[in-house]
């Protein structure tokens, strides 16, 4: 199983603190580091100093690590448009030597585009558009060398572009899309998907998911065994229940809730409850979603002490 470490800048982070964790999360030995993309706060959380920009983050982070993969969970198809945000990975691609994932979704949070003067369309509306930008920036990316690039859509039109730059990884990116979506969700993945990943769930209901988008995938061709399977779930860790209890409380979440909702506990218990996971669900990479950016001993403890039994 490998172990991503999955950060919520919105929730109050400056880039000097994303850069400490995505370090540590280096040094310790994770296979990434991913944030997600929003731009207003959730919940309690004062969200100071404000947001940052998840791909402005990523390009600074490309040259400030020389390991872990970066990417996002999810970057919202209602901010950029798709010719200039496949331009923006592509870069960060090549900065990095290679290392990006692109996740991508509909964007859903109404309140934050409302904030910050960004459209919000219809969720009919939105998914076509997060459609037409999987076909525009895979398009743009897999062009061929001094081959020219067309596409018309209902929200996107592009005419005879050339189609660069191109990223590091060829033919592109691995693109992530996730979502609980019974039928447009599971076809997109099977058109574009390189990874499925199910947040914040319980394992039955990632098992359906899951299994909507293999079926998908037979539907067209595509042979299920080439897509990753992955989950997001909140983590708190401790060598014992009073640290369970101080880092639980440190995030403003109750230690049985967090059993129940998310990986809680000591470390014996994280890995059952992941071995759980694993044999229910077959997932094979999991991102530990850290609210307390501050506690890098608990990247430490997870990486020294869960990661290695799985």
């Amino acid at each position: 199983m490998e172990f991503r470490i999955f950060t919520e800048p919105q929730q109050g982070a400056a880039y000097s603190d994303l850069l400490k964790v995505a370090r540590a999360t280096e040094d310790a030995g994770y296979d990434g580091f991913f944030r997600s993309d929003h731009y207003l706060r959730m919940g309690s959380a004062d969200g100071l100093p404000g947001p940052t920009d998840a791909w402005t983050t990523l390009a600074g982070l490309a040259v400030q690590t020389s390991r872990v993969r970066l990417g996002t969970l999810m970057t919202a198809a209602t901010f950029r448009l798709p010719g200039p945000l496949a331009i923006t990975v592509a870069q960060v691609d090549q900065m990095s030597d290679g290392r990006v994932e692109f996740g991508i979704g509909s964007g859903w949070f109404e309140a934050e585009h409302t904030a910050y003067g960004i459209p919000f369309p219809a969720l009919g509306d939105r998914f076509d558009m997060y459609t037409e930008q999987l076909e525009v920036i895979t398009g743009l990316w897999t062009t061929p060398l001094k081959e020219k690039f067309s596409y018309t859509g209902k929200h996107y039109q592009v005419t005879d572009s050339p189609a660069l730059p191109k990223p590091a990884q060829r033919p592109r990116p691995p693109v992530i899309i996730g979502g609980r979506g019974a039928k447009r969700t599971p076809a997109l993945a099977a058109r574009f998907a390189d990874e499925f990943n199910v947040a914040f769930a319980e394992p039955s209901l990632a098992v359906e998911q899951f299994e909507r988008v293999d079926a998908a995938c037979r539907a067209i061709g595509r042979d299920p065994a080439g897509m990753t399977r992955s989950i997001a779930q909140a983590v708190c860790v401790g060598w014992d229940d009073a640290q369970v209890a101080r880092r639980a409380a440190a995030i403003g979440r109750e230690v049985d809730e967090l059993k129940r909702n998310g990986l809680a506990g000591t470390p014996a218990e994280v890995v059952d409850r992941l071995g759980q996971w694993r044999e229910q669900t077959g997932v094979g990479r999991i991102y530990l979603q850290i609210l307390d950016l501050h506690d890098l001993d608990h990247l430490e403890l997870i990486a020294a002490e869960v990661a290695p039994q799985l």
